[in-house]
C-alpha cells in the first residue's frame, strides 16, 4: 500500500490517506478512529495495518468515491518520527566525488526535524549563508518497531516501509564545520514523498532505481544496489548502540552525480526545479527559492 499526508486546498491540517495512481482516499472518511498519521498507523503495528487493509479493500469493493491528487496538495511523507537518522558515505562513487572515506566506520548524523518537507513544495534559503546548495537523492527506511541489537539477517524484518528522500545540503558549511546536521537541517532542505510504501511491495531495497533531475538534466542516476552499506547492514548496525524507535526514518545515503564534485559545479539556484526518483515509490518534486 502507499501512504500520504494530503490536505485539501485551504485546509491547514494534513490527513492520512491511501493513494492509487492519480487518486487517494482519506482513511478518515472510511474507518472509525482512523490513524491522524503515519507514525499513529506505525504505532498500531502489524494487526493495526492489517486493519486498514481490510477496511481499504472494502471501501474499494464498494466503490467509494475517491479523489484526485490534482486536487489536493502533499505534506511530507513523514510526520512526527521520533528520529530521523542519515548515513553518509554510502555509495562509493559519491564517497569519492567529495574526498571522502567510505570504508572506515560508518558516517552517522542526525536531521532536525524543522527540515522535513513536501512534495511539490518550495525549500528557500539565505543567499547570504550559502552559495552552494546541493541535491542527494536517497531511499528513506521507515522503522516500524523498536528495534534492539538485531542481526543484518533480520533487520529486513524491522522495516515497514520506504520512501524518496532529498538530502538537500549546503556544501560551503558541511566543508567548514565539524558536524554535518546543520548543512542538511535547513528548513525544507529534507524533503519526503511523495508516498511512504510499505515494505511488502519493495521485495528487495538493494534493486532500485534512483534518479535526480534537475531544471531537466538527469544528473544522478544509479542503483540502490551500489550501496556500500545495504539497508539491512545499516539497520542492524544503528540498532546495537541504541534502540531505534518505530516511526524513525533513517536515510541511506546518497549515488554519484552531486553537483558539487562535477565541471563546472551544479547547485541549485533561484527557480530551480529537482525531482528525485525512485522506481516503485515514485517522484518527490522540490522548487528552490534564494532570499
Amino acid at each position: 500500500m502507499k501512504f500520504a499526508h494530503l490536505r485539501v486546498e485551504g485546509q491547514s491540517t494534513p490527513r492520512l490517506a491511501t493513494t492509487f495512481g492519480e487518486m487517494a482516499l482519506f482513511l478518515d472518511e472510511v474507518m472509525d478512529e482512523a490513524p491522524c498519521d503515519l507514525q499513529e498507523l506505525v504505532e498500531r503495528g502489524d494487526a493495526g495495518l492489517a486493519h486498514v487493509r481490510a477496511v481499504i479493500d472494502r471501501a474499494v469493493a464498494q466503490r467509494v468515491s475517491l479523489t484526485p491528487l490534482a486536487e489536493l496538495r502533499h505534506a511530507s511523507a513523514v510526520l512526527r518520527p521520533p528520529h530521523i537518522l542519515a548515513v553518509g558515505a554510502n555509495y562509493a562513487a559519491h564517497a569519492s566525488e567529495l574526498k571522502l572515506r567510505s570504508e572506515t566506520a560508518m558516517t552517522v548524523f542526525s536531521l532536525w526535524p524543522n527540515s522535513l518537507a513536501a512534495h511539490g513544495t518550495t525549500t528557500t534559503w539565505p543567499e547570504d549563508l550559502t552559495a552552494q546548495v546541493d541535491y542527494e537523492a536517497e531511499l528513506g527506511v521507515i522503522i516500524g518497531r523498536a528495534a534492539r541489537n538485531i542481526s543484518v539477517r533480520d533487520a529486513l524484518d524491522y522495516v515497514w516501509g520506504y520512501t524518496v528522500v532529498n538530502d538537500i545540503t549546503a556544501r560551503d558549511l558541511q566543508f567548514s564545520e565539524a558536524q554535518w546536521s546543520r548543512c542538511k537541517s535547513f528548513d525544507g532542505f529534507t524533503p519526503t514523498g511523495p508516498v511512504v510504501v510499505t515494505a511488502d511491495e519493495i521485495p528487495d531495497p538493494q534493486d532500485l532505481w534512483l534518479t535526480t533531475n534537475v531544471d531537466g538534466r538527469v544528473l544522478q542516476d544509479a542503483s540502490s544496489g551500489e550501496m556500500v552499506r545495504t539497508v539491512a547492514e545499516i539497520v542492524s548496525y544503528l540498532s546495537h548502540s541504541s534502540t531505534i524507535p518505530a516511526g524513525t526514518l533513517i536515510s541511506t545515503g546518497s549515488p554519484g552525480g552531486a553537483g558539487y564534485s562535477r565541471n563546472p559545479p551544479v547547485f541549485l539556484r533561484d527557480g530551480s526545479t529537482v525531482t528525485v526518483s525512485i522506481e516503485g515509490i515514485g517522484s518527490l518534486t522540490t522548487y528552490c527559492r534564494v532570499l
